[in-house]
């Protein structure tokens, strides 16, 4: 098989006719899910489960097996050693290049550069960190079952001599505006995903780069649309539908698909971000006439932040004095707002669980 010859960007001929309908659904649920964003005063915290779940999929849509809780068990010191604990350290770094990136994208625009930053965070100690992490590849790759010769593979990536050229082409696009921002971003990913510019990684920072885009183009008040829960769900279209771009040039078709995925996940998005934004309401209500506590809201954040939580991080998190956060977590526990996952032992801090957090993100509880 020889290495792909990629389109020349903006592409042409497309069937305006057939996608324009389905810009409008996808555009009209965007910009509801970003109605609630504006709405949220500090969306990091509030949406942190929806990061997490974000990196747990998008991590998930690769290879690793390890849920939401799990991560949050790692990072409260529950899970220390074996393959969960390589599964879980790459989806912490997909986290950490999602929550890096925000900072960046200030004032500075996508960038091959930046992309090389965010690859390196992803591939940082764990099984990549021989892929050269933060290079693009200097040799051919391509894409089959475990063995396979280039001549047996079912996608052969463009050859290594050309592909800054096509990357830098790609980042050209990227700054340009083509006839719809929700057309470009389907077209940005699937480009970037058929460059497959590294050895390992290409999917995951090629989904990062969907909210970072988004913002860029000012579309999101906040780079927090997260699109891999459905494309997770869908793995099996969402390839084929890449792989038929290579096969027959089929680019309507891709982006019928993402369009419709935009449209999917805003709506899924738009009840977890509801119920989060009740859930967030309801339990300032119940905190505070529990506690009586002039830490209503440090507490709630340190919550939101991490539903899974060594009482020692809580501490630190909430910024409460010991004394004073010791009591008022015993109150949460007593009023079943907080359950003991692992009780505290000498020098070993508790571990506790803000269940209705993660239940939401989770899919064990019906959306409001």
């Amino acid at each position: 098989m020889q290495p792909y010859k990629p389109n020349s960007l903006p592409l042409e001929n497309l069937d305006y006719q057939r996608l324009f309908a389905l810009i409008g659904d996808a555009s009209s649920e965007l910009a509801r899910y970003d109605g609630l964003l504006q709405g949220i005063t500090n969306p990091q915290i509030m949406l942190s489960p929806l990061t997490n779940e974000e990196a747990v999929l998008s991590s998930k849509i690769e290879g690793t097996q390890a849920t939401v809780v799990e991560v949050l068990e790692q990072e409260a010191g529950m899970i220390k050693t074996g393959e969960k604990h390589k599964d879980i350290q790459e989806i912490i770094n997909y986290r950490t290049a999602l929550k890096e990136s925000h900072t960046y994208l200030d004032d500075r625009p996508i960038t091959l550069s930046f992309v090389l930053q965010l690859h390196k965070i992803l591939l940082s100690s764990v099984r990549g960190q021989d892929k050269t992490p933060g290079e693009f590849r200097k040799d051919q790759n391509w894409i089959g079952s475990y063995g396979c010769t280039m001549e047996q593979a079912s996608f052969v990536p463009p050859n290594q001599f050309q592909l800054l050229d096509y990357l830098e082409q790609w980042q050209t696009y990227l700054a340009s505006k083509d006839i719809d921002y929700l057309l470009q971003t389907a077209v940005m990913h699937a480009q970037f995903e058929l460059l497959h510019p590294f050895k390992d990684g290409n999917g995951r920072i090629g989904r990062i780069l969907i909210p970072l885009f988004l913002y860029q183009k000012k579309k999101l008040s906040q780079p927090m649309f997260y699109l891999s829960s459905y494309l997770e769900s869908n793995r099996e279209q969402y390839y084929s539908q890449l792989q038929n771009i290579s096969a027959t040039g089929d680019w309507n078709s891709w982006i019928a698909f993402f369009l419709q995925a935009i449209t999917e996940q805003a709506k899924t998005n738009n009840r977890k971000v509801t119920a989060i934004m009740q859930l967030y309401q309801n339990m300032k209500q119940q905190i505070q006439q529990i506690t009586h506590s002039q830490y209503t809201i440090n507490i709630l954040d340190a919550l939101f932040d991490a539903p899974i939580f060594k009482t020692t991080d809580f501490i630190e998190k909430s910024k409460i004095n010991k004394p004073t956060a010791t009591g008022l977590l015993r109150q949460l526990k007593e009023h079943n707002i907080l359950r003991e996952k692992s009780p505290g032992s000498g020098r070993r801090a508790a571990v506790l669980e803000f269940t209705k957090l993660w239940n939401i993100t989770e899919g064990k509880i019906n959306y409001l």
